[in-house]
């Protein structure tokens, strides 16, 4: 198996290191990792955190690298705003990454995993929509990422009895995001961490996968969004079992920013 969704003590909030990864992933089956460290902008925003220092990243990756044998990959996680393109197309064009996530954690300026005020005054509908609509707009502006992650991300968050994300209710906008996506031949990331947050399902819920199918969506990446060495490639099983039923036969994986088809068969193995 290959995880291509990892966070490292490089991001603000892992908990294990790199060569802590390397060092466990035989014994877990996993024969190549790819680090997508966390990089938001947080101007203008009230947070202790900083932004991810790439350069800082990317040396030690390569110090890394240099004395293993065991394959690893340059991701990032780039939690996308309307109003950064500039800073991040010049960021991305300065390092040689193989795998780039787009994400939206920080929605209208605010960071939903830390900062509650996004919902307040809001029903679930609304606070969705205007995710939605902003992952939209992400999506129109960048070219700057290759697969967009746990693209049902804001339900963990809300705090609404009702987490699932149901397809009909939303579908005239994931259409938009699913399309814009496919234009583009961009894919969607299947994120396991979401059967560890209990949702019952790895994010994207399975319907939005069989949309993005149904639309001519061909490119999946799986990745375990572990922040810690027990979590590396956990639920994958179950992911690519959502996966099958919906139609899919295999997943990519990247390198230099091209992706590699897998079985899902040959993948498990």
């Amino acid at each position: 198996m290959k995880d291509c969704h990892l966070h490292s003590t490089v991001s603000h909030d892992g908990k294990s290191s790199i060569l802590e990864y390397i060092a466990v992933a035989p014994e877990m089956g996993v024969d190549e990792l790819t680090f997508t460290e966390h990089y938001d902008d947080y101007v203008g925003i009230e947070t202790k955190l900083s932004t991810l220092n790439v350069e800082k990243y990317h040396k030690t990756f390569l110090e890394i690298q240099e004395k293993t044998d065991f394959p690893i990959n340059f991701g990032i996680e780039i939690g996308l705003q309307p109003h950064i393109t500039e800073q991040i197309k010049s960021m991305v064009k300065a390092y040689p990454f193989d795998f780039i996530i787009g994400s939206s954690h920080i929605t209208r300026k605010k960071d939903m995993a830390y900062d509650k005020s996004f919902f307040e005054g809001l029903t679930r509908r609304e606070a969705y929509m205007q995710y939605f609509h902003e992952m939209l707009e992400n999506i129109c502006l960048y070219d700057e990422f290759d697969v967009y992650g746990h693209m049902d991300y804001v339900v963990r968050y809300g705090g609404y009895a009702e987490k699932h994300i149901d397809y009909a209710e939303f579908a005239e906008i994931l259409d938009e995001i699913l399309l814009a996506l496919i234009k583009k031949d961009k894919g969607i990331e299947i994120n396991t961490s979401g059967l560890r947050y209990g949702l019952g399902y790895a994010h994207p819920h399975p319907e939005i996968l069989k949309r993005y199918r149904e639309l001519g969506g061909k490119i999946i990446t799986i990745g375990s969004d572990a922040h810690k060495t027990a979590d590396l490639a956990s639920g994958f099983r179950e992911a690519t079992a959502f996966l099958e039923a919906v139609g899919f036969h295999e997943v990519a994986f990247y390198r230099k920013r091209q992706p590699t088809f897998i079985k899902i068969k040959e993948f498990l193995k």
